[in-house]
């Protein structure tokens, strides 16, 4: 592993970009140019099917129900990349991993992830100038502390939660990050249970911060740890679901925490998230905060495989979908993907317009009617209009991404087509795989012997859309030159 100095002195001469995008200039649905409050939703590892709004009939879910039944539920949604770090570099920057500055998990010594360079325009950074406050509760994983990448470095006013993602693989941690200063958990030791459940914590966390900036639009990036690995759950939830189905012990391993009953586990920590998600969504009616927030849920990969105790095949995250997290085929980057806003984002509504993860950024800064010009070189596209229900969505771009890690990988999506490139580190020719998602969703079927014309059209975007990065190599991509 890198050690810190080594990654500082990289990251700060990496640099923004200074491509530019035109908005708006009028706020998202407000009357007399309020700004309207932001809350980001994201869960860890959650799968596109693993909520009973998209087909689950295992767990319980009626909260993100509701919350998908009073706004849109898209269908064709995908995360930034098949991993944590990475996805949410995306996530925050607007830039595919082709261009991001975080393209893989790369943990720096002791504590931490490969930072976001200084002035990175990120979301909270470009929501802040517009006067929003800017909070982050749970999750971070884009630079150690003291870094450039640490959370108020980036935009954020407050952050509570884990710096680190290797961390935050135990809900009981001996402690959490406050701004810039350690917060020791009394009764908690690290092991497999605990006074103080991490998760709950930010629920609370969550709720203050809302009370506490009423009077002025904020931003809430509600990163949950949930339902990430270590299986671990408070037992009044355990018990929700304790002997509903056969159990397998799990014994522990890989650096995950044994647990008794995993399927039950897994199952009560998504419902306790659930119950979380419905206490925000209370708080915002009770203060009379409905109408003037936009509410965005999504997850930051696909689900996780046979590890840690969770049992694929069981819980069928991925819903059918090829693959799982780590991977770029539909099962480690398809997610859910819902927005709430009461009278401007139709209710019940159920959309298969494209969204990715690079599209979020121009489209918050759209919704907060920036009118400055956003710089940071955005791969992704506003979709204001697709949430207001005026457009059906830009669904003929290409959608890209990499992720030197697993092998080495490379995705392009244009229309129905998407074309796969897999294990490039071994192999820097590996042939292109093509499959046609209307017919195919599954990937079942490679087609690109029957498709010349198509897999030559794909392979140039995924030529045109690679940067070489000096904190993330990817040889089979870089050339000779870099």
């Amino acid at each position: 592993m890198p050690s810190r100095r080594e990654f500082l002195s990289v990251a700060s001469r990496a640099g923004a970009g200074a491509a530019a995008l035109a908005l708006s200039g009028v706020p998202f649905g407000c009357a007399a140019g309020r700004k309207p409050n932001i809350i980001l939703i994201l869960a860890d590892d959650l799968g596109s099917a693993q909520l009973g709004c998209y087909g689950e009939t295992r767990i319980r879910t009626p909260r993100i129900d509701r919350l998908a039944a009073e706004g849109t539920r898209f269908t064709r949604a995908y995360s930034g990349s098949p991993v944590c770090a990475p996805s949410r570099c995306v996530l925050l920057t607007g830039k595919h991993t082709g261009h991001a500055h975080v393209r893989d998990n790369l943990e720096i010594q002791p504590e931490g992830q490969a930072p976001l360079p200084a002035g990175t325009p990120t979301l909270p950074r470009l929501l802040r100038a517009e006067g929003y406050a800017t909070g982050l509760i749970g999750k971070w994983g884009l630079g150690f502390p003291g870094s450039t990448g640490e959370p108020l470095a980036q935009g954020f006013d407050f952050f509570f939660g884990y710096n680190c993602q290797r961390k935050a693989h135990n809900h009981y941690p001996p402690e959490l990050w406050r701004n810039a200063e350690r917060v020791r958990l009394e009764g908690n030791g690290g092991g497999p249970t605990g006074r103080q459940y991490a998760p709950d914590l930010f629920e609370r966390e969550a709720l203050d911060f809302i009370r506490g900036n009423r009077p002025r639009p904020f931003f809430l990036f509600f990163a949950t740890t949930i339902p990430h690995l270590a299986l671990q759950v408070p037992e009044d939830s355990l018990a929700e679901y304790a002997g509903l189905w056969p159990e397998t012990p799990y014994a522990g391993g890989k650096g995950y925490l044994p647990h008794a009953r995993p399927r039950a586990a897994y199952a009560a920590m998504v419902t306790r998230f659930d119950r979380s998600v419905g206490r925000i969504l209370d708080l915002l009616s009770e203060l009379g905060l409905d109408e003037d927030t936009l509410v965005l849920f999504a997850s930051d990969n696909g689900p996780t495989y046979d590890v840690g105790g969770y049992d694929m095949d069981f819980f069928r995250g991925a819903g059918g979908l090829r693959s799982h997290k780590g991977y770029v085929y539909e099962g480690g980057i398809r997610v859910p993907f819902i927005a709430r806003r009461p009278g401007v984002v139709p209710a019940g509504r159920v959309s298969a317009s494209l969204v990715s993860f690079q599209d979020v950024l121009p489209t918050l800064v759209d919704a907060a009617g920036s009118r400055r010009r956003i710089a940071p070189d955005a791969d992704g596209v506003s979709l204001r209009a697709v949430l207001e229900s005026k457009s059906g969505g830009p669904d003929d771009r290409p959608i890209y991404m990499e992720f030197p890690g697993y092998g080495g990988q490379q995705m392009a999506r244009l229309g129905a087509w998407k074309a796969v490139r897999q294990n490039l580190l071994k192999d820097p020719a590996a042939p292109v795989e093509l499959y046609d998602l209307e017919r195919d969703p599954g990937e079942t079927t490679d087609v690109a012997a029957s498709h010349p014309e198509i897999v030559a059209e794909l392979k140039a975007i995924m030529t045109r859309e690679h940067r070489p990065s000096a904190e993330f190599p990817f040889p089979a991509l870089d050339g000779p030159k870099a």
